[in-house]
């Protein structure tokens, strides 16, 4: 009698066990997908309280991340926020471009040179600064400017109060005059230079800028007739406080002619409204999910006192307290995968809403939130279950089918 015919292979047996437990992990799956079904007024009030507090998590971990970037453009709106000055009074600009080198890959706004100058207006006296007009104006852009920037030779730009002072309007012209210092072997003083501009803005700060007049680089070394030299730097650079003092440190140990700080009423103020922002919005995070944990226990516990019967009717007939547990949480898993996807997107499209409506920009998306939000609402569910799940374990089979 061939044995073969009575006794299955072993690849046989492993391919039954194989259908066993995949029809057994459909029939779970079909189980706690009809009881959610079933109850699905109250499965529906947990998955939105998931879903509500997954939007919530994820929302505000997007801003929490995009915050300093946010906070760091609407800081820049207040200026530069690191000077460079020589360190033995002017440098040069190989000195400027050493110091912009030890920046790496930090996003600088603007980075402007100035040089001032001792000049005659109607003979008299005006304080020139020469400088270079689009990096001026990106490092200083709560500037408010009256016309266009100078972008050729012969253009200068007014500040308001030279401008009053002189009654000079924007399209006029004016004549700046600059007497040099510098006497001849002879001792004789050369003669005034002098330069014909027409005025192209008007520009208005509120400050000390209003007293200045404003020209190119360029212009100021062909009216004084000194060239290279720069007596300060401006640079407005997209980076936290942290970073910018690692920057600091490396210009001032590199670079003898030059010496970097910090403007610290703007780097100070960014790092004060950072850290309570932040510290804000975490606050609100765990508030919201012990809130989401408080709605999906109350659900699950009313879900599990309208499942009594049906409890103990099936510890009465067999089922094991694991059996059980395991319906349950499998419930519960699947809620907080269901809510956790809903609240990804949903949390994306918050986070946008806020950063449009409070820094008018918008946000990049993070695909790696997408995970952790749902493994967090999947946590936070199971951990809210627990209580409710203890108490289905606890009910007596011969007391519930009394019906006491």
């Amino acid at each position: 009698m061939d044995n073969s015919n009575i006794k299955s292979s072993p690849a046989a047996a492993q391919d039954t066990k194989k259908s066993g437990g995949s029809a057994r992990t459909k029939m779970f799956l079909r189980m706690i997908t009809a009881s959610l079904i079933i109850r699905r007024s109250r499965m529906l009030a947990a998955l939105m309280s998931i879903a509500i507090g997954a939007t919530i998590l994820s929302g505000l971990v997007t801003i929490y991340y995009d915050v300093p970037r946010q906070m760091g453009a609407q800081f820049r709106s207040y200026g530069a926020n690191m000077i460079l000055t020589g360190a033995d009074g002017a440098f040069t600009q190989e000195d400027m471009d050493f110091a912009l080198s030890q920046l790496g890959s930090a996003e600088v706004v603007g980075a402007a040179p100035y040089r001032y100058d001792n000049v005659r207006i109607n003979e008299s006296p005006v304080v020139a600064a020469g400088t270079d007009m689009q990096q001026a104006s990106a490092a200083s852009p709560y500037w408010s400017i009256e016309g266009e920037l100078p972008a050729s030779s012969g253009q200068i730009m007014v500040g308001a109060k030279i401008a009053d002072s002189f009654r000079l309007k924007e399209g006029g012209y004016v004549t700046v005059t600059y007497t040099p210092e510098l006497e001849t072997e002879d001792g004789e003083v050369t003669a005034d230079e002098l330069m014909d501009f027409e005025i192209t803005a008007i520009l208005q700060t509120g400050g000390s800028e209003e007293n200045y007049v404003y020209m190119s680089t360029e212009d100021i070394e062909a009216l004084t007739g000194e060239t290279d030299r720069i007596d300060v730097a401006e640079l407005s650079i997209s980076a936290g406080s942290g970073e910018l003092s690692g920057f600091a440190d490396k210009i001032n140990s590199g670079s003898d002619a030059v010496s970097a700080r910090l403007v610290k009423r703007v780097t100070a103020s960014e790092t004060t409204v950072l850290t309570k922002l932040q510290a804000l919005v975490l606050l609100v995070t765990i508030v919201v999910l012990a809130l989401t944990m408080i709605c999906v226990a109350t659900t699950m516990t009313a879900v599990v006192a309208e499942r009594r019967r049906e409890i103990g009717l099936r510890k009465a007939i067999g089922a094991s307290d694991q059996s059980i547990i395991k319906e349950f949480m499998g419930e519960s898993i699947l809620l907080g995968l269901l809510g956790g996807i809903l609240g990804s997107v949903l949390g994306f499209v918050f986070a946008q809403e806020v950063s449009v409506r409070v820094f008018s920009s918008s946000i990049s998306f993070r695909p790696l939130l997408v995970p952790i939000t749902v493994l967090v609402s999947i946590a936070v569910t199971g951990l809210s279950s627990l209580f409710p799940i203890k108490s289905a374990t606890e009910v007596d089979p011969a007391l519930v089918l009394k019906g006491e």
